[in-house]
């Protein structure tokens, strides 16, 4: 056996270990206390991945991959050093666009490298993988890129105009119908961009009418495309790793998408072509916002025995997230049982507020899933809103003109006393009112997230100081 064939079978050794450590990474991930070293041990795998390749292409690309390596690394070690939590679902985004694009970008080279090659060398299989992973990578790109922008503010939450969805159609189908061109008919470097013009435009479509609202479920919607064009195209270039990793991704998106599809009761199909997020909808709703004081608020609290927080985006975006822990200690030290209750899709991506309240130092055993809390809100005495909205609005149980109406919610409405701590008066993400802020036993706390806590704080241990209830 000589040395080149020798480095060729050990760097695909390599790669079935990299696929190992990636199952294993992603497996820890799934629990916030083995999530770092998950991370970790995936990081691990690209490593050795990384290495293998050397050993495949040879010392004539090693110049080239190093340059790739450099310019993908630097910047991003860099933004990821400094990014604000808040942005950390539009960085998600933007990276899982990337990855999509990169898949694109292989499934671009593999096919111009067959349409040079005589026509007996094209495997249909591997040609028509590699199709459907560039079509896959190249909507998961675009697409990615307009969440993003809608995350970051850069683009409105939703636009949409007379026949979109019939254009849209019109455009999927005929970004299809070039990709079968190419495995049927005839690889023509022309044909081939204006089937990848076809598919990132339609990505670009896909993702415009999508309301904000919506934007966790498209996140792991696209980080699924993700993973399946990448290992669509490992098959195509015959490396394993891409191929194991590739599905892991997909699978892991996928299912993670059924998940929050059914956290709103809804079908993927009615999240990717229904006006839901839009704003707007529902019954009029009567009564008034009921503003409280802090010094009022924290005596509620003192004499509650149990309280239940409910985090939202507002709190990543007022970065109150430390002073919202700062509180719940004060209340803990002084005999009160506290839990945080988590609904699957508050924030702006899947499990980004138990990131945030990792990040505080929150005990992970004080954190509960929807399911779990829901039974105790009835046993609450105050329940504590920070910049949630729609997952907390009771209209989902109880007006059939909602747009959000049978969406599972956590039931603060029926905690005996709640507290929304609140900038204003305006809708959520959704574009929704919401019931439960004008509901007899909630009073609006109207202040900056990070304020409001530090208020409460002060005020508790002024009322500690005082002596008692």
């Amino acid at each position: 056996m000589d040395t080149q064939t020798l480095l060729v079978t050990a760097a695909k050794a390599s790669y079935l270990l990299a696929a190992l450590l990636f199952i294993l990474g992603i497996k820890r991930m799934s629990s916030p206390v083995t999530a770092r070293a998950g991370i970790k041990w995936a990081g691990v795998g690209m490593v050795i991945a990384t290495l293998a390749t050397f050993a495949i292409t040879g010392a004539h690309n090693i110049g080239w991959i190093i340059g790739g390596i450099a310019i993908g690394v630097l910047p991003t070690w860099l933004w990821g050093k400094k990014v604000a939590m808040t942005d950390m679902p539009q960085m998600v985004a933007l990276f899982n666009g990337m990855g999509g694009g990169s898949a694109a970008a292989i499934g671009a080279i593999e096919l111009l490298k067959f349409s040079s090659a005589p026509e007996a060398s094209h495997p249909l299989a591997t040609l028509v993988l590699a199709v459907v992973g560039a079509l896959i990578g190249s909507i998961s790109m675009t697409g990615s890129i307009i969440a993003w922008a809608k995350l970051d503010g850069r683009m409105d939450k939703v636009f949409r105009f007379g026949g979109q969805q019939a254009l849209n159609f019109i455009v999927f189908i005929a970004a299809v119908l070039a990709g079968l061109a190419l495995v049927f008919w005839k690889l023509d470097s022309n044909l081939i961009i204006v089937f990848f013009v076809l598919a990132l435009v339609f990505g670009i479509l896909m993702t415009l009418p999508i309301g904000g609202a919506d934007m966790p479920v498209v996140i792991s919607l696209y980080n699924a495309f993700t993973g399946l064009a990448v290992a669509f195209e490992g098959y195509a270039m015959g490396i394993e790793a891409l191929i194991v990793a590739g599905m892991v991704v997909g699978a892991a998106g996928t299912f993670l998408t059924q998940l929050m599809a059914k956290a709103m009761n809804r079908p993927i199909s009615n999240v990717l072509f229904s006006n839901f997020g839009g704003g707007g909808g529902g019954s009029e709703i009567a009564g008034a916002q009921k503003p409280i004081e802090a010094a009022d608020a924290a005596s509620l609290l003192y004499m509650a025995e149990k309280v239940i927080i409910v985090p939202g985006y507002g709190m990543a975006v007022a970065q109150a997230q430390h002073k919202i822990w700062e509180l719940s200690q004060a209340l803990i030290k002084a005999g009160k049982e506290v839990k945080f209750a988590i609904h699957p899709v508050a924030g702006r991506m899947p499990g980004h507020m138990n990131v945030l309240l990792a990040e505080a130092g929150v005990p992970y055993d004080l954190i509960a899933d929807m399911d779990d809390i829901n039974p105790e809100f009835k046993t609450c005495d105050v329940a504590i809103v920070i910049g949630a909205n729609d997952v907390v609005n009771p209209a989902a149980k109880t007006d059939k003109a909602s747009p959000i109406f049978g969406m599972p919610i956590l039931d603060v409405v029926d905690a005996r006393q709640v507290i929304v701590i609140k900038r204003g008066k305006g809708t959520g993400f959704a574009g929704i009112e919401n019931a439960l802020f004008y509901a007899d036993n909630t009073r609006m706390l109207y202040a900056d997230g990070k304020e409001a806590a530090n208020q409460l704080i002060t005020e508790l241990k002024a009322i500690d100081g005082g002596g008692g209830h």
